[in-house]
């Protein structure tokens, strides 16, 4: 019998067997590794300045606001220029951030009796206005690295690989708050130029032509049209995007773990750290067992999976609970991930993944941050348990709404469009 009439035998490490694409995930590794240090450092620093979870919520909205606002243009950005230069110019962006962090920490400009928190906050709108530029630039450059047939497998291990550096990230983090926060910031810096040089170990890559050309207003706008005229891509931002404004538990782990569970800077590390171990054991689970046939299903399941574990993590008062259950938000929320980022790199015309990645960093990168801030209002009015309880039977709330009015959703196939 002909071997060509046996179906293909799965490989999950096929796009790790392209070089290029190894280095990028190192890339992405070293610097996620760097943004979440960085990250947990300042988190700590203000609410050691401010003992107020307000401010945590302002933390976010300080890098969300500025990251929505050049959201657009980065995509347009991200089309029209070499991906790869972006990414190095942004790199070093953030290099002179964890410096001038380092130089702030060292003195007396951070503290009660100067300028408080003020500086802070300035450098957190910069690094808002650099990570707006990587957030469409980073998947549209993974486009050009790894052909069609592998961008299921290539956005797992993405995801497994962030998630990885998310984890290591907040654990060292949680480390590095114990010590001088000057060497900690110094700590980022040097990160951040290994992520540089995986960087520079990848060739060049042309852009794909673009159909027509359009003006400025043509070209900002195009990416908002595509996703808004796609039912299934705005479906599937539309319910990351809930589940993260409303879910945003972890905006408020510094008020848990010195209110709730008396844990300090090493179990706020913990705690930071314990979603994205959630969120590797289930990435390396489905790259063995890609979600493909029943996508749209499964989507559904893990954002409803995902408030629950959030309600259970608010009536935690045990640490190790607690740990697990953020573990569970996370394994959750990493289905989610991988689907939607298949579907973005399935649905999408190579023209134009800049500018639909840029969307895509408006509706989920940003809401992160405008998640923290929601929680961060919420815990006021509410208190921090209720506030929580309240996030998770939203998102649960949602998946039920849209799995009633937006059947192409529940019924979604990602073989039937690879």
């Amino acid at each position: 019998m002909n071997q060509e009439s046996f179906p293909k035998k799965h490989d999950p490490f096929e796009a790790l067997r392209i070089p290029e694409f190894s280095y990028f995930i190192f890339a992405r590794f070293f610097l996620t590794l760097a943004i979440q240090m960085q990250s947990v450092i300042y988190m700590w620093q203000i609410y050691a300045l401010t003992k107020d979870v307000l401010f945590l919520g302002y933390a976010g909205l300080a890098e969300a606001i500025p990251s929505i606002l050049i959201a657009l243009f980065s995509g347009h950005i991200a089309d029209i220029i070499d991906r790869k230069r972006i990414i190095l110019t942004a790199g070093l962006g953030l290099a002179i951030t964890a410096i001038v962090f380092s130089w702030l920490s060292s003195g007396s400009v951070i503290s009660d009796h100067h300028f408080g928190t003020l500086p802070i906050f300035g450098l957190i709108a910069c690094i808002g206005i650099i990570r707006g530029f990587l957030g469409p630039t980073f998947p549209a450059w993974m486009a050009q690295i790894v052909p069609r047939s592998h961008y299921t497998n290539a956005a797992t291990w993405n995801s497994t690989i962030w998630h990885i550096g998310f984890i290591a990230g907040n654990t060292i983090g949680g480390l590095l708050c114990m010590f001088t926060l000057s060497n900690a910031y110094l700590t980022v810096f040097i990160t951040i130029l290994l992520s540089l040089v995986s960087v520079l170990l990848i060739k060049p890559k042309s852009l794909p032509l673009r159909e027509k050309k359009e003006s400025l207003q043509e070209s900002l706008t195009v990416g908002l049209r595509f996703v808004f005229n796609n039912k299934i891509i705005l479906g599937a931002l539309s319910l990351d995007l809930f589940a993260v404004l409303f879910g945003g538990a972890v905006a408020l782990l510094p008020a848990f773990s010195d209110k709730i569970l008396h844990v300090g800077s090493m179990g706020f590390g913990i705690l930071k750290a314990a979603p994205a171990g959630g969120a590797v054991i289930t990435a390396f689970l489905m790259a063995y067992m890609p979600q493909k046939k029943n996508a749209g299903r499964n989507l559904l399941i893990a954002i409803a999976g995902f408030g629950m574990a959030t309600i259970l993590f608010a009536l935690s008062e045990n640490f190790y609970l607690s740990v697990f259950f953020l573990f569970l938000t996370g394994a959750f929320d990493n289905v989610s991930v991988v689907i939607r980022h298949s579907i973005l790199q399935l649905m999408t015309p190579d023209h134009m993944r800049g500018r639909v990645s840029a969307v895509n960093s408006i509706f989920i990168g940003s809401s992160n941050e405008i998640g923290g801030f929601e929680s961060g209002v919420a815990a006021r009015l509410m208190g921090l348990v209720p506030s929580v309880i309240f996030g998770g039977a939203m998102t649960i709330g949602i998946v039920f709404i849209t799995a009633r009015i937006a059947p192409s959703i529940r019924k979604l196939n990602l073989k039937s469009i690879e």
